[in-house]
């Protein structure tokens, strides 16, 4: 229980031990000096400003929110890297990105746990899916170039779509934040970013975990998890199992990386400096590899609800061949012809740049069909006409006898 009383008289006693005024503070804080008086007369200061007033006071967020100094001799947690007094604070103003109407959501921030009720009307056979993720290496450009919430959306779309192409609605996510040091507005974007994400794909963010630890994370560096529980009726899972020849192969377009690549892209960027400024279709080479990666959901959620689809492929690290192979059963094999493949001139100019083969961007990137939808020859016009509602979705290839799961054929009409 924090004493305001205590808070004032510490934050007071500092302040004249530096010989500071009180109109001293505010000019070196930004704020009022009626906010300072506040401060010493009973009020606390915000959590976006502890940081600061500590720094100018010589003391530590903890040692303000406790209203006394620490012994200078004894150790803490705060003196080893980790301020609990000021991470307490900060998770408690990030509790509002994690309000939500959904009665299904049983408690906050707070409790040890989450709780999430499950019992769903007219799911008779109810099969939980859970999926954990992480966005890679594109998080560091991400850090770097100033796409924090961005990075977000890409962790989450992500999750959602692997979850998606089996069939399952998204419930509910866990999110974790390692980090050297907690910056509020860095943490706070997170927050938010992945909030909002999952709104727009339809689920929750329930809680998670922050872990400060400055001597395994350096200060600035960020590392993002999150894992996702989704929940299909056991005879409405698509796992490929229904797959027969004949059934058509339908790309759904990408719009660009999505998060798979970028320690190739990070080398190009290291060995080729001058490509970070050049500009491909109005944009810069950062706007085009940074864009958030394309979240499907609504578009499955569409076509899935008759029967036509009978298996789904996010395309992700490994390509189309890497994750294609996924959900071919055995016996069948998807003749894949790359002349139909809509790609990007993003991949074009990557191609290019690098001097990379077309086997080494297939089975590296996407190349322009972020998700393929394997369907019975009779749906197929029809479940393309209503991907295109939302996406370009064009047919890529068919289902043959075969032993080998994903055969290409032709090449990639890469732009010159």
């Amino acid at each position: 229980m924090l004493d305001n009383k205590k808070i004032a008289g510490f934050i007071t006693s500092k302040r004249k031990q530096l010989g500071m005024t009180q109109a001293e503070i505010a000019s070196r804080l930004n704020v009022s000096f009626q906010a300072v008086s506040k401060w010493e007369n009973g009020t606390l200061p915000n959590v976006e400003i502890l940081v600061e007033l500590a720094g100018l006071l010589h003391t530590s967020v903890d040692e303000i929110l406790q209203g006394r100094e620490k012994n200078s001799e004894s150790f803490s947690y705060s003196k080893a890297g980790v301020d609990i007094s000021y991470t307490d604070a900060m998770k408690r103003e990030m509790a509002v990105y994690l309000r939500t109407e959904n009665p299904r959501v049983l408690n906050g921030l707070g409790p040890f746990a989450s709780l999430y009720d499950i019992g769903f009307l007219g799911i008779g056979d109810p099969v939980l899916v859970l999926k954990s993720e992480e966005p890679g290496s594109k998080q560091k450009l991400a850090m770097e170039y100033g796409y924090v919430e961005s990075i977000c959306h890409d962790m989450i779309n992500h999750l959602v779509n692997d979850i998606a192409v089996m069939g399952a609605k998204p419930l509910a996510v866990l999110d974790t934040i390692v980090c050297g040091r907690a910056e509020k507005e860095t943490m706070k974007a997170f927050v938010k970013g992945i909030s909002e994400a999952c709104r727009e794909n339809e689920c929750d963010l329930v809680g998670g975990e922050t872990s400060i630890q400055p001597e395994v994370v350096n200060p600035g560096l960020y590392i993002l998890t999150s894992s996702i529980a989704g929940i299909v009726p056991r005879d409405r899972i698509i796992d490929g199992s229904r797959i027969r020849e004949g059934d058509k192969v339908l790309a759904a377009a990408s719009n660009g990386l999505h998060t798979n690549g970028y320690t190739l892209i990070r080398f190009l960027m290291e060995k080729i400096p001058r490509i970070k400024l050049d500009r491909i279709e109005g944009e810069t080479f950062i706007e085009q590899i940074m864009k958030p990666h394309t979240p499907y959901y609504r578009a499955i959620k569409t076509v899935t609800r008759g029967n036509g689809v009978r298996g789904m492929a996010h395309i992700t690290g490994g390509g189309i061949e890497g994750n294609l192979c996924r959900i071919i059963p055995d016996g069948l094999s998807a003749e894949i012809d790359l002349r139909q493949l809509k790609t990007l001139p993003i991949f074009t100019y990557i191609k290019n740049a690098g001097n990379i083969e077309e086997q080494e961007m297939l089975s590296t990137f996407n190349c322009g069909a972020g998700l393929l939808l394997v369907v019975d020859q009779e749906h197929a016009r029809e479940i393309m006409e209503q991907m295109k509602q939302y996406y370009d979705c064009y047919e890529i290839g068919e289902i043959r006898k075969g032993e080998k799961k994903v055969v290409f054929r032709n090449h990639i009409l890469f732009e010159t």
